[in-house]
């Protein structure tokens, strides 16, 4: 009888025994899991950490690649604008090849061979004149570096003398009208108006030689040929150099060729000018 009462208690203690090992053995996967937890937790904050400090560095030199290109952007000076157009004034020395006629001084027609009044002006002259230069391309259209090909367009005023002898027909009357008159003096002048591509070399430099390889020139006599032609068209050659003195004001020398293949009427225009000039650009 006691022998039966004492089992059921022992197997009660055994009992207990084995839930409160189950229950501690249970606690302990829970701390080792919550550990297992806290300790993941911990590596992905680290790696976050280590994920955003090189992408706020590199932000942060970016912004300071700006700001410095910002400050050199604002302490530049402002770019200068580039003129390739220019007006220059002309002058200097002129010689044709030829001394001139004309209706109303030195003429066959009116019969100045024959020892009549009529005076022939001198070979030389002094001219002045002006003109524009309008850039069309800085690297002749991609061919040339630093080489320039400028429309020129120029006029000048040539005079050979002012008081040369008139003939017959400069007589105040005219002998046709009446005996007596008194023969005027003649102003032998010419007037020239030319078309021309320039190339000008060292794009750039203070120094700037330059060529016309070929042009057009319209010349205006006066006083007219003996057949009373005033136009006379030809060619023109030319070449020059100028050199900058101060900002857009340059000066320079040239020389010219003016080539009409031909006399008009008894008057020819060949010949050559030789001087200097003074130009502006915009």
């Amino acid at each position: 009888m006691a022998g039966a009462l004492v089992s059921p208690q022992a197997m009660a203690r055994s009992s207990s025994t084995a839930a409160e090992r189950l229950a501690q053995a249970a606690n302990n996967k829970a701390d080792a899991l919550e550990a297992q937890l806290q300790a993941l937790q911990a590596e992905v904050i680290s790696l976050r950490e280590q994920a955003g400090r090189p992408a706020a560095s590199a932000d942060s030199e970016k912004v300071q690649e700006l700001d410095a290109w910002m400050t050199s952007v604002k302490s530049a000076p402002a770019p200068s604008k580039k003129h390739d157009n220019a007006i220059f004034f002309r002058g200097g020395f002129a010689s044709n090849d030829s001394s001139r006629d004309g209706v109303s001084i030195y003429s066959d027609v009116a019969g100045s061979q024959l020892g009549l009044p009529g005076g022939q002006a001198d070979k030389d002259a002094w001219y002045i004149g002006a003109g524009f230069d309008f850039g069309l391309t800085d690297d002749v259209w991609g061919m040339l570096d630093k080489t320039e090909v400028i429309a020129e367009l120029m006029f000048e005023y040539k005079e050979f003398a002012n008081d040369i002898q008139g003939n017959v027909l400069a007589t105040n009357p005219t002998p046709l009208a009446a005996p007596g008159g008194s023969a005027r003096t003649v102003t032998v002048n010419q007037l020239t108006l030319t078309a021309a591509p320039k190339i000008k070399f060292l794009k750039g430099s203070a120094f700037r030689p330059w060529v016309i390889p070929v042009g057009l020139g319209l010349h205006v006599v006066s006083p007219p040929s003996e057949s009373i032609t005033v136009l006379n068209p030809g060619i023109m050659f030319g070449a020059g150099a100028d050199y900058r003195v101060w900002k857009d004001i340059f000066v320079g020398v040239d020389g010219r060729y003016h080539l009409t293949g031909g006399a008009a009427d008894g008057v020819n225009t060949d010949g050559f000018t030789a001087g200097g000039y003074l130009g502006i650009g915009f």
